[in-house]
């Protein structure tokens, strides 16, 4: 069995981001090959991804975003579990680019569980009522008002909105995506977009 140098193991943690416990597992089960270990950290990533969901995540940035001509703003709270993370290029550019995304989407809450309840309840009445405008059997009208909260909180959560610099991908799917590639969980805590002249 290939010895497992201190030095392999920081060279992976630099490329991958991957915390230096997992780096060392990785090249011993890949008998210390680098691209093969890459590989298997990859293939792992998403996996823990989930067992990261419970941990703390009190480190991070307070990123902005000014729209050309300075009448359009964006801050934004991100959290990852350490510094270190926290100042990677990787980590910041995505904090760049959800707060890019927000003055150009204006997402009104992070997740659905952000939304005023009363706001939610007025949405399913609406629909409701539409369902039921087109003669549509209750069991049916249901169904399409789901679908249609659905659309709503897509077009109104940000975790839920397709990312403006890839539309194949939701916000969600950045933040998990990065999750897995750093090795720490990483949050979208909270967010303000400000117009000049308006007030929220």
């Amino acid at each position: 069995m290939a010895e497992i140098t201190a030095a392999a193991v920081r060279d992976l943690r630099e490329r991958t981001g991957i915390g230096m416990m997992d780096c060392k597992k990785a090249l011993a089960e890949t008998g210390g090959d680098m691209e093969q270990a890459v590989d298997y950290l990859r293939k792992q990533g998403m996996a823990a991804v989930e067992k990261r969901a419970g941990r703390d995540a009190k480190e991070g940035v307070i990123s902005s975003y000014i729209h050309a001509g300075s009448r359009l703003g964006v801050l934004i709270e991100i959290n990852c579990e350490t510094d270190f993370v926290a100042r990677t290029n990787d980590f910041q550019e995505m904090a760049k680019g959800v707060a890019m995304h927000i003055a150009a989407e204006r997402p009104v809450a992070v997740g659905r569980e952000d939304l005023d309840p009363a706001t939610i309840e007025r949405e399913r009445e609406i629909y409701l009522e539409q369902a039921k405008n087109e003669g549509k059997p209750d069991h049916i009208a249901e169904k399409i008002v789901q679908g249609r909260l659905d659309k709503y909180f897509q077009d109104v959560c940000l975790l839920e909105q397709a990312f403006v610099k890839n539309p194949d991908q939701t916000i969600e799917e950045l933040v998990t995506e990065m999750t897995a590639k750093v090795g720490e969980k990483i949050s979208i805590n909270r967010f303000s977009c400000f117009r000049l002249g308006e007030r929220d």
